[in-house]
């Protein structure tokens, strides 16, 4: 991997670390379905926009039914799980399952013949799992019925992303990222419009609720998905999906520096096997650049 790719990877782990929060304010305001659903309708409008922009064609009609699948494994499916986990699963248990879609997408892209399973990546997940771990702050939570649910929900998403992460790299190959970006929120916005319909008058939206939707559809879920294709057209589908275990790690960075959370013990020796994972599973050699730069 280049030294740019793993700043572009970086970056996307920075921007959607920084969704956290907004999650927890429109949450409970919308709920699982309609957050869902709006946040892919704002996500689609603004990549159309840009389309329209750059003088960009929708894909073919022939490629929709790949791009409706590719939708449902990556955004559809995991948003409206992961919307509903949140209001049963503290944010630290959610953070530790998310960190297992590099896992899933590596034995997705082996079961598909896209990629090796090697120890090397094998070692990276367990790591990363690992710092994750550390890095998370895990109170005590009753387990009952609920919580169960709530934690097949996530690993259930987790599955989807990374296994949808493969096929999102084999749409890269044939679409161009923003028209397939669009596409695929497009696709997820009309299956999930029937249910954020139903729950519409559930929904008790604040300005601040409102504000953090249109910040998770324009740009950490529109933008940042296209951003993330065009990366994924230059790198492996497990090296990209290794940003899932960087996302705490900024998480609890932006927490600190903006909502004046404490630093824990763990944040640091969390916050270094999170690196070492990701440049294992990614193949990054911090060595490689310095050596180069001298």
């Amino acid at each position: 991997m280049q030294t740019r790719h793993f700043a572009q990877l970086i970056l996307l782990s920075a921007l959607w670390g920084a969704s956290f929060p907004f999650l927890r304010v429109a949450s409970p305001a919308f709920g699982p379905w309609g957050l869902a659903g709006i946040r892919c309708a704002l996500a689609a409008l603004v990549l159309a926009v840009i389309m329209r922009i750059v003088r960009q064609r929708w894909p073919d009609r022939a490629a929709w039914p790949r791009l409706a699948v590719l939708s449902l494994l990556t955004i559809a499916l995991p948003f409206v799980l992961f919307n509903w986990a949140a209001l049963v699963l503290p944010a630290g248990y959610s953070a530790i399952l998310n960190a297992t879609v590099p896992l899933f997408s590596m034995l997705g892209a082996a079961a598909m013949g896209d990629e090796r399973l090697t120890w090397r990546r094998l070692a990276g997940c367990a790591l990363g799992f690992a710092g994750v771990a550390l890095l998370v702050r895990l109170g005590p939570v009753a387990v009952d019925r609920q919580v169960v649910l709530a934690a097949l929900a996530c690993t259930a998403a987790a599955a989807s992303y990374g296994i949808g992460a493969v096929l999102m790299k084999r749409a890269t190959l044939t679409q161009q990222p923003l028209a397939a970006s669009g596409a695929a929120h497009l696709a997820a916005a009309i299956a999930l419009a029937v249910p954020t319909a139903a729950t519409v008058e559930t929904m008790r939206p604040t300005s601040a609720a409102v504000a953090a939707i249109l910040i998770l559809g324009m740009v950490t879920s529109g933008l940042m998905y296209w951003v993330s294709m065009r990366l994924m057209r230059e790198i492996p589908a497990t090296a990209a999906t290794s940003s899932a275990l960087m996302i705490p790690l900024f998480g609890v960075t932006w927490g600190r520096l903006f909502l004046g959370e404490p630093v824990t013990s763990g944040m640091v020796p969390g916050a270094l096997l999170v690196l070492a994972a990701t440049a294992l599973i990614t193949g990054f050699n911090p060595l490689r650049v310095f050596r180069r730069g001298g």
